[in-house]
């Protein structure tokens, strides 16, 4: 049952753990072993029947079997991450593209379509278009700015929107910020759903977490997560969770339990802690990127800034995405340097305190060169296509004092601003 009268941050610090249970902690403990031990055999019997789904357990509680399968700690946090986004289930997993690849092998099967939006992160672009292919999964691609009637005879044209399966959603998108509809895309499942099949609507919410964006309750099925980023938050784990209806949550967790990509105690027992920091640790990531965000646009070395919360009027169907569906502006700001790669690569190189390294959502701040590192395996006339140009750059804001990170990515622009005055020289 999720509390009603208690906000999610609150229910952070107990929800779903007793302390009785392990001798008074009044934290969780690790519950580090790979299997447990049955009160019976006919217990092990019915546990075991529960867990492959066979009729006569629906109302029983599950009982503990084997860590691949459940773990006290796991479910505890599994019940917690639930409540930030009104969920029934919530599934935990190894990583991010764990979650992603364990979710659509759950339900889409060959001859079925796929519906995605572009950009894509880059591990995501390559399992769509690399690996569900191979399993026989038709893959059918939009881009941000597209209606809805666009997509729809897109999908028309294709000749297989009777196929239609699942509609997966990544929005902002990684790293163009590009907002992609929610809702449209949900209403556009449910008009290929039908009664013998219901097509899905499953969202990656990475980039916002369930602090900013509520995917489930504007319309999605699932919505999926690195928990590396923002619910980890510490980048010290690698870890993926997935949430929506009961049903659907336990068909993926029946796949989990077949791959074999859950989670593990440690990066349970991580997360939990993580857990009851993590509005306060966004909160203050998105205070200072707003103010990085407003001194990028003055710098003169720098030809554009893309980040949320400049979104106005003048932008049009985003603006108007972003109004209905964000509760936040986010802490991930991207902005494109001059002199191309060059010069995102001097400015990279010349970082003090930002680490130069991928992934996102920490406590300290990172950047990153999009085009030849995290979508290094998307082709470059798509990248162009889509905005991920060479001189653009990823920055995921921190939490540290935001005067030293202005300070740092100053230092390293005006490193730019003396190579890119000395090649000019040079050419003339």
């Amino acid at each position: 049952m999720i509390p009603e009268k208690i906000a999610p941050e609150t229910a952070m610090m107990g929800f779903g753990y007793f302390p009785e249970w392990s001798e008074g902690a009044v934290k969780c403990p690790m519950f580090q072993t790979s299997t447990f031990v049955f009160p019976s055999a006919e217990a092990g019997k019915s546990y075991f029947e529960k867990a492959l789904g066979r009729p006569g357990h629906e109302n029983e509680p599950m009982g503990l079997i084997y860590s691949r399968i459940n773990n006290p700690g796991i479910e505890i946090l599994e019940n917690r991450l639930r409540l930030w986004d009104e969920a029934e289930a919530a599934a935990v997993f190894s990583s991010g593209m764990s979650a992603i690849s364990t979710t659509l092998l759950a339900f889409l099967r060959p001859g079925d379509v796929l519906l995605y939006s572009n950009p894509l992160y880059g591990g995501t672009h390559k399992f769509v278009h690399q690996i569900l292919p191979a399993f026989g999964v038709e893959v059918i691609g939009f881009r941000p700015h597209m209606e809805r009637d666009e997509i729809i005879d897109m999908l028309q044209a294709s000749g297989h929107a009777a196929r239609l399966r699942m509609v997966y959603v990544e929005t902002p998108a990684n790293p163009t910020n590009d907002l992609i509809d929610i809702r449209m895309a949900a209403d556009i499942a449910r008009q290929f759903s039908t009664a013998e099949k219901q097509v899905l609507t499953v969202v990656d919410n990475t980039y916002m977490g369930p602090i900013w964006q509520h995917p489930l309750q504007l319309g999605a099925d699932i919505v999926l997560y690195s928990a590396t980023k923002y619910l980890g938050g510490h980048s010290d784990l690698i870890a993926g969770s997935a949430a929506g209806n009961t049903s659907l949550m336990t068909a993926v967790k029946r796949m989990r339990t077949v791959m074999g990509t859950n989670s593990d105690p440690h990066t349970a027992w991580l997360l939990l802690r993580s857990l009851e920091t993590l509005r306060l640790r966004m909160n203050a990531a998105e205070a200072n990127a707003r103010v990085i965000a407003d001194w990028l646009v003055q710098h003169p070395e720098v030809i554009k800034v893309i980040y949320l919360g400049h979104l106005d009027e003048s932008h049009g169907d985003q603006y108007s995405i972003f109004k209905r569906q964000c509760k936040g502006n986010g802490a991930m700001i991207s902005f494109i340097i001059k002199g191309g790669e060059k010069g995102a690569f001097r400015f990279l190189n010349h970082l003090h305190h930002i680490k130069l390294a991928v992934s996102l959502g920490g406590t300290e701040s990172l950047a990153e060169h999009p085009g030849t590192m995290t979508h290094a395996d998307v082709p470059d006339e798509e990248k162009l296509a889509l905005g991920i140009v060479p001189g653009l750059v990823r920055l995921s804001v921190g939490v540290e004092r935001v005067e030293d990170l202005i300070a740092d990515l100053e230092q390293a622009l005006e490193v730019v601003n003396s190579e890119w005055s000395m090649v000019k020289e040079e050419k003339r």
